[in-house]
């Protein structure tokens, strides 16, 4: 046997092994990654859960450890005023995402199904206007809102979170219903049914996931929306959430009620935090759907 054919599997365990190492290295940096991305995104809820079981100078007493002192949280519940301001911001957020989901699907249909020249150019009017900054529209809103009569009202609320919803909604949903296998439509319109009949027959039963995903980032982006909220509710009784939140104050003008505050943020990001659990599966299949064509 030649040294040639000897070193051959020598050669063939070095690599293999070289190999190995270099897999369990990036596996390494693969665990060490996910686990700063961990850290980064849950230590500032854990701070929030910590700083709210804490009162007085024993904030500053080890910071990261808990105290399971409740107090904050009674108060809380014993808050007509914050627990109002709850059942307002869940009546608007879920006002919001319906009326959304309804004019955005329609919209996406005739968006994405039916062909007429303007398609294209609608289409970059409702990217612009998902994108454009509260504070432009503000007093074009404020003028609105006073003209018909909705001041100081949570409606006033519902018709300027569609402004950012609806262009929202309807963009998403354009995208998924081109997805759809044309086959589809023309099946059903052989067979005499109406552009009506085909979006709540046919197409709308097969967006489920689509509708779970897109219905929840609209409900979370109502329910944390803070400047329109400020800007058009006057009264404790008809506030959101975030605002009540911000305007929480001390028992004297120089406490910052930082506990108080906390606990308020933990019971609020709780909602939030239940749906995306309970509709988890429907929102990862939304989000990826139409990522693979096949």
């Amino acid at each position: 046997m030649t040294d040639a054919a000897v070193a051959l599997p020598a050669r063939r365990r070095r690599s293999s092994a070289s190999y190995r190492l270099e897999r369990r290295i990036k596996k390494g940096f693969l665990v060490v990654a996910v686990g700063l991305v961990l850290i980064y995104t849950l230590f500032p809820y854990y701070w929030a859960i910590v700083s709210s079981t804490k009162q007085g100078a024993a904030l500053y007493r080890n910071t990261f450890l808990p105290a399971f002192d409740l107090t904050y949280y009674k108060a809380l519940y014993e808050n007509r005023i914050f627990l109002g301001s709850l059942v307002n911001s869940a009546f608007v957020a879920s006002s919001t995402t319906a009326l959304s989901l309804i004019l955005g699907i329609s919209a996406a249909y005739a968006l994405g199904r039916i062909d007429f020249p303007q398609r294209r150019g609608v289409l970059m009017t409702i990217l612009m206007i998902s994108i454009f900054p509260q504070v432009v529209v503000l007093s074009g809103m404020f003028e609105l809102i006073n003209w018909l009569g909705l001041y100081n009202r949570p409606s006033a609320l519902i018709l300027t979170y569609l402004l950012a919803t609806v262009p929202f909604t309807t963009w998403i949903l354009t995208t998924f219903i081109r997805e759809f296998p044309r086959e589809l439509e023309e099946a059903a319109i052989i067979d005499g049914c109406s552009h009506f009949r085909i979006l709540t027959k046919i197409l709308l039963p097969l967006m489920g996931p689509s509708l779970a995903s897109t219905g929840i980032l609209a409900f979370i982006l109502a329910w944390n929306e803070f400047l329109f909220a400020l800007t058009f509710i006057l009264t404790d009784e008809n506030r959101t959430v975030p605002v009540a939140i911000g305007l929480m104050g001390g028992s004297s003008r120089y406490e910052y009620p930082f506990g108080q505050i906390m606990a308020a943020s933990v019971t609020v990001t709780l909602p939030l935090i239940i749906l995306v659990l309970i509709f988890q599966r429907r929102i990862v299949a939304g989000l990826t759907a139409g990522a693979v064509k096949g």
